[in-house]
């Protein structure tokens, strides 16, 4: 057992149907409708108990905590994806200024940042306390800077929670202009900050590919993630933000620059943190772990975890990279030239995984002759490959596994493989989507890790898979 402590945060959501080991997987299309929560719970009052010596809060998904889980139309399944493509454009765009060495100044309006979220998105929130306050924000690993809506806002978007307001706060105090913790701004939000109109403000700006931000001043507070405190925690005070971030106050980076909170927590929780995303169709439970290693007992995982290690990037330290090696499709391996040329980003944010475009095209052959018999349907979207499974109750379709550099493997799992734009299952498309350019970077999105027990250990630089019904 790791000496370090680990908490566990909650998640609520919808799971349909279980997968097993074989090269096909049974689907129970009826399952996959979403049914209207009129009276969902409140998300913004999570409980918390101690377990095994961790420290376990709620978490749940932003959507089920709006009361927006509702049968899908189309042009709502459609605005989802339609979504995702903007948060990868804006991603691929960021890579790019990153690797040309262009760097913006806080006083610009057009810099591309590496996460989006919005209201109908795959995303996870969970609550924590800031200098005193519960504050509920929404986790991703796609970005670095923690930020909350705060007093005096001069735009804020609604949030049921009252805003942040450091004047009351006694723990609060400015992160000062040209301090060695406002320079760390470049690679954390990918400007380098600049001074405030008092010359003491280190301000911040984060702009995401849809046209939402979030511009303020960096703050420090006392953070508390169960039981276990936080001192100084730096974050973004946002003065000035807009978009549609659900009924969240802010956002968590958990990337992997100095202003994440992975690395603002390094000594208490070692770099390493975890979580199960369970199926987002009916209701089930996920986690979020901090600390901890792979022996802890909190994990419910079916199969052994094997690790492949994260690949080295200095000019993108945010994201984690890995090493895809290889995809099966039923027990058929894919065979590419591709494959261990570049790395794979695994990203909490993005929902659908993005293929280099060779890899997708053999994907979708081979998915498309397993796959086969079922009538065709117009594609939406980046989702090229779908089909009318409306006559179908239940359907067997051929389970998908990617393989990692050193012999690590996540099985897809059967949730995973299909997406469900129309709700009556007259439209259902393969859950893949190839990447624009040869010269983009892959992405593993969410809707792929749900039931799996995906572990990131920084100190060991190493991820880690394995199968979890994700439940609590």
């Amino acid at each position: 057992m790791s000496p370090w402590p680990y908490l566990v945060f909650l998640l609520l959501f919808i799971l349909p149907t279980s997968s097993n080991a074989n090269n096909e997987q049974r689907l129970q299309l009826k399952t996959l409708q979403r049914t209207h929560q009129s009276n969902s719970p409140s998300c913004y009052s999570q409980k918390s108990k101690s377990e095994n010596g961790a420290t376990i809060l709620e978490m749940q998904h932003k959507d089920y905590c709006s009361g927006s889980v509702t049968n899908m139309s189309r042009n709502h399944q459609k605005q989802v994806i339609t979504d995702d493509d903007i948060r990868v454009r804006s991603i691929q765009d960021s890579i790019k200024n990153i690797i040309s060495g262009k760097i913006e100044t806080s006083s610009q309006n057009n810099i591309p940042i590496s996460s989006g979220v919005k209201l109908h998105s795959l995303n996870y929130i969970v609550t924590v306390t800031l200098g005193g306050r519960n504050t509920t924000v929404i986790v991703d690993t796609g970005s670095d800077l923690t930020w909350i809506q705060c007093q005096p806002c001069r735009l804020c978007y609604n949030q049921p929670e009252p805003l942040f307001n450091p004047s009351v706060s006694p723990t609060y105090r400015k992160v000062i202009c040209n301090s060695s913790v406002c320079q760390t701004l470049q690679s954390a939000t990918g400007n380098s900050g600049s001074c405030g109109n008092d010359l003491q403000d280190c301000s911040y700006v984060v702009n995401y590919g849809d046209g939402s931000y979030t511009r303020g001043e960096l703050g420090q507070d006392h953070l508390v993630l169960g039981s276990t405190s936080v001192e100084n925690f730096v974050f973004g005070c946002g003065r000035n933000n807009k978009g549609l971030f659900g009924l969240a106050s802010g956002l968590m980076g958990l990337g992997r620059s100095d202003l994440s909170l992975i690395s603002q927590t390094f000594e208490t929780f070692g770099g390493v943190f975890s979580y199960c995303l369970p199926s987002a169709e009916a209701k089930s439970s996920g986690s979020l772990v901090l600390g901890g290693d792979s022996n802890t007992t909190i994990f419910k995982n079916s199969t052994p975890i094997s690790y492949t290690r994260m690949l080295a990037n200095p000019q993108l330290v945010t994201f984690y990279f890995l090493n895809l090696t290889g995809v099966t499709i039923g027990g058929v391996a894919i065979q590419d030239s591709a494959f261990g040329k570049t790395g794979m980003i695994i990203d909490s944010g993005t929902v659908i995984t993005r293929l280099p475009p060779t890899i997708y095209k053999a994907v979708k052959a081979e998915f498309l002759k397993q796959f086969s018999g079922y009538p065709f349907k117009q594609g939406v979207s980046i989702l090229d490959t779908c089909f009318d499974l409306s006559a179908y109750e239940e359907v067997s379709i051929p389970t998908v596994k990617m393989q990692f550099e050193g012999g690590a493997e996540m099985e897809v799992d059967v949730t995973g493989v299909l997406f469900i734009v129309k709700s009556d299952a007259s439209q259902v498309c393969l859950a893949l989507a190839s990447l624009q350019y040869d010269d983009e970077i892959g992405i593993i999105g969410n809707y792929q890790q749900k039931n799996t027990r995906v572990i990131y250990d920084i100190k060991q630089s190493q991820v880690g898979f394995a199968k979890e019904t994700c439940s609590f």
